[in-house]
């Protein structure tokens, strides 16, 4: 079992790295002018991983997409802003899974806030400066549609993942003629 976690844990890991580093070629900026706002789409795969794998495998692949992105590219400044934000993000999506009523639409929503949240509080110890959370009412606009969006996908990458856990992906036939799972 724990080497099918291990394995779990590395795709998850891989895919929230691919996703990352494609959304950089994403030109967002076009259709919001603000400086560093980012659709999420690793948020997708760390709401995947909390729903299937639980908040300890979803904190492995936020943390090791953290730092493997700050080591392909990012740097120290990249890794406090990516971290501070997803830790905070991830704190909040997992308290808000227990909430009653609150789908995985309202956990992406409050954790895209909570990431933003988390990014300001690294720019004013970065910049020393207070006056950096001024941008934070803009960004949380932001975070209700890019949550929203990637809520969407989670949900649906979360129905994929049930319909084929209902349905066995691969079956042999055994030496007396019976099909096995």
């Amino acid at each position: 079992m724990k080497t099918k976690q291990l394995a779990l844990g590395a795709v998850l890991t891989a895919l929230a790295l691919g996703l990352s580093y494609m959304e950089r070629f994403l030109p967002l900026e076009l259709l919001v002018p603000l400086p560093g706002v980012k659709l999420g789409l690793a948020n997708v795969v760390t709401l995947a991983a909390l729903y299937t794998a639980g908040g300890r495998t979803a904190a492995a692949v936020l943390v090791l997409r953290c730092l493997l992105g700050a080591a392909f590219g990012g740097g120290v400044t990249a890794l406090a802003f990516s971290l501070t934000g997803g830790l905070l993000a991830l704190g909040a999506m997992t308290a808000a899974r227990h909430l009653p009523g609150l789908s995985v639409y309202g956990v992406s929503v409050l954790g895209a806030a909570a990431h933003n949240a988390g990014q300001i509080l690294a720019a004013m110890a970065v910049l020393r400066s207070v006056y950096v959370a001024a941008y934070l009412p803009f960004l949380l606009v932001v975070a209700a549609a890019t949550g929203l969006l990637t809520g969407a996908a989670a949900a649906g990458t979360l129905r994929a993942l049930s319909a084929a856990r209902s349905i066995p992906l691969y079956r042999k036939q055994n030496h007396l003629g019976g099909i096995q799972p």
